[in-house]
């Protein structure tokens, strides 16, 4: 028996084609020794499961995560550093993704005009805004912009400083990014009214470049109302100079449509609800 062929050896000594179950690789490992992909349901990570729920309550640790986050991003962009570096850096951000890709995702909890409120209050006590977690201007977001906004009588105002991650012309802040920010603010301004709803034109008008890495003050106010239609204005300036003004048109809703998410719309759109 010692001498024969693999094709002929004794169970024991078979390779891994003909071994028994107990011995084979993780191809046929039982269900508590398989990898994800032939796991159970009940076995896959979270990640891979339908949500049952809402993401919780931002914390002053997703804030402090973002802020490293975002100041990576403009790292990433400005810095002179050779490539040994960016591969380690490559490689730590990878590490860091894993762990979030290994949480949960699920959806923003529904915000309706009781709860943004509590949260703005609550927000004089722990420093995070109402959705604080929203694109452009939200603290909890690595893609937002370093942004200090604060209410005003009338409307709202903010100082905006643009990273190197928003450049576009060369020491200019991308027109986009300026709009943006224009947009978000005009959330600000619409709840002074204690009213809720959603852009429905903003134009811009571009009088001179912004300059990344400089304060800009950002203001707008509200205007007339007609009916369902909120008209807001504003600028952005340094110091006395108007580098960008802009004129909106808010289109005012009920809490239902609010809470309604773009895909629900969508679906009852086309479907003639």
């Amino acid at each position: 028996m010692s001498e024969r062929s693999e094709r002929t050896m004794e169970p024991s000594e078979r390779s891994e084609r003909t071994m028994e179950p107990s011995e084979r690789s993780e191809r046929t490992m039982e269900p508590s020794e398989r990898s994800e992909r032939t796991m159970e349901p009940s076995e896959r990570s979270e990640r891979t499961m339908e949500p049952t729920g809402h993401r919780r309550p931002v914390s002053p640790a997703r804030v402090d995560a973002a802020r490293e986050a975002r100041a990576l991003a403009h790292g990433v962009v400005a810095s002179d550093a050779d490539d040994a570096t960016f591969a380690r850096v490559e490689a730590l951000v990878a590490e860091a993704n894993a762990l979030l890709t290994a949480a949960p995702h699920l959806p923003r909890p529904v915000f309706d005009p009781v709860h943004l409120g509590r949260m703005r209050d609550e927000a004089d006590l722990n420093g995070i805004d109402a959705m604080a977690d929203r694109a452009v201007a939200g603290p909890a977001n690595p893609t937002s912009v370093d942004i200090r906004s604060r209410l005003v009588a009338d409307g709202v105002e903010a100082e905006v400083t643009f990273g190197p991650a928003f450049e576009g012309a060369p020491g200019r802040v991308h027109g986009g990014m300026v709009a943006a920010v224009f947009d978000d603010l005009l959330g600000g301004a619409m709840a002074q009214t204690q009213a809720i709803g959603f852009t429905g034109r903003l134009t811009v008008h571009y009088r001179a470049p912004v300059p990344i890495e400089t304060l800009v003050r950002f203001r707008l106010s509200t205007g007339a109302r007609e009916g369902r239609k909120l008209h807001v204005h504003g600028d952005a300036r340094i110091g006395d100079r108007v580098l960008a003004s802009a004129d909106a048109l808010m289109i005012l809703v009920d809490l239902e449509h609010f809470k309604t998410t773009a895909r629900e719309l969508l679906e009852r759109s086309a479907t003639g609800e």
